[in-house]
């Protein structure tokens, strides 16, 4: 009878659950790092991004998010060992967005399912973030084929770039690149807001604005494969980017945005203005009095503008620094230390 009770003990603490070895011993739980590739008719080239960021990420979950293809993108991705998912919003920001919302990890690097950039920095990218501790680290494309970009995009960029590192700073050099790695704390933090391809803006913009540690790197950038074709839109895409940026200025500049209109609305004025007044002191008269209407219509707007910039600054800036203590919230690597 002893002997029973002493194998039904053993039994049932044998059956009790024990602590993860790692738990046991007091250590943290590896980071986890998360691939994510959106993907829109890419079934020629999502084999080779996942077959290339798995042989330098074996410990990686790589998450194909199909948008409506039309292809076999899905079923290619899906073979290859990637995580395959569907968005129905058509577009890269929506795409982006939901997923942020569904994944959990602690490095998130971000690539297009196009197979252009070199996953051979992937260890090295998610090193900086795991490491180093930056926040977003950017890769900029280096590439001496012409064939690599299409016609007007390479100035195009340069173009947007300059506009943005002239209102946000200067910490990036190719701010459309596709190929970005993330933290927790940034991801889970990001108010994704656009539909398309100008979410690559907005994701510069917010770790510019929120000063996070922010890093660039140079990596290979390879043309399409043959067969393969460029979603991006050159004039629409840009219009829409140069839309984002405007917005972005006038939500988070609001003094410069609203400044410059003031000023320019009081010079046309004055201009306008300086005539009727010069009349005025030779003659005494008004002789134009619609011009003098409008003159000072102008300029009292302008001050009007300059008073709003002044208001909405002193809001925009309250408003950040509750995003910057949502940001500092999130642990880094979202792990409780």
């Amino acid at each position: 009878m002893h002997s029973q009770v002493l194998d039904l003990g053993r039994v049932a603490a044998e059956a009790l659950p024990t602590e993860p070895p790692a738990a046991a011993a007091g250590q943290e739980p590896a980071p986890k790092v998360a691939v994510l590739v959106p993907c829109f008719n890419e079934a020629l080239t999502v084999g080779s991004v996942v077959a290339g960021f798995r042989q330098q990420l074996p410990a990686a979950e790589i998450y194909i998010y199909d948008n409506n293809s039309t292809d076999d993108t899905a079923a290619v991705a899906r073979a290859a060992g990637a995580i395959v998912r569907a968005e129905n919003r058509q577009g890269k920001g929506h795409v982006v967005r939901r997923m942020f919302a569904d994944i959990e990890a602690d490095c998130y690097i971000l690539v297009d399912g196009d197979d252009t950039y070199d996953a051979s920095v992937a260890a090295r990218l998610a090193a900086l973030v795991l490491e180093d501790g930056y926040d977003f680290v950017n890769v900029a494309r280096d590439s001496t084929v012409a064939a690599a970009y299409r016609r007007g995009h390479k100035l195009g960029n340069r173009v947007l770039t300059e506009m943005v590192r002239t209102f946000f700073g200067r910490q990036s050099r190719d701010m459309l690149s596709g190929y970005k790695a993330l933290s927790r704390r940034f991801v889970k933090s990001f108010p994704a807001v656009s539909g398309g391809f100008e979410t690559e803006t907005e994701l510069t913009v917010h770790a510019l604005e929120m000063r996070m540690p922010i890093t660039e790197i140079t990596a290979p950038y390879r043309e399409r494969p043959a067969g393969s074709a460029s979603k991006l839109r050159t004039f629409r895409d840009g219009l829409r980017i140069v839309m984002l940026i405007s917005r972005l200025i006038k939500d988070q500049r609001p003094l410069p945005f609203f400044g410059v209109i003031g000023i320019l609305l009081g010079l046309v004025g004055l201009w306008l203005g300086l005539p009727v007044v010069l009349t005025f002191f030779k003659t005494g008269l008004v002789p134009r009095l619609p011009t003098a209407v409008l003159s000072t219509g102008l300029i009292v707007l302008g001050w009007l503008s300059i008073f709003a910039g002044i208001i909405l600054d002193v809001v925009t800036k309250g408003r950040q620094e509750l995003k910057r203590l949502a940001y500092l919230s999130i642990p880094r690597c979202g792990v409780k230390r």
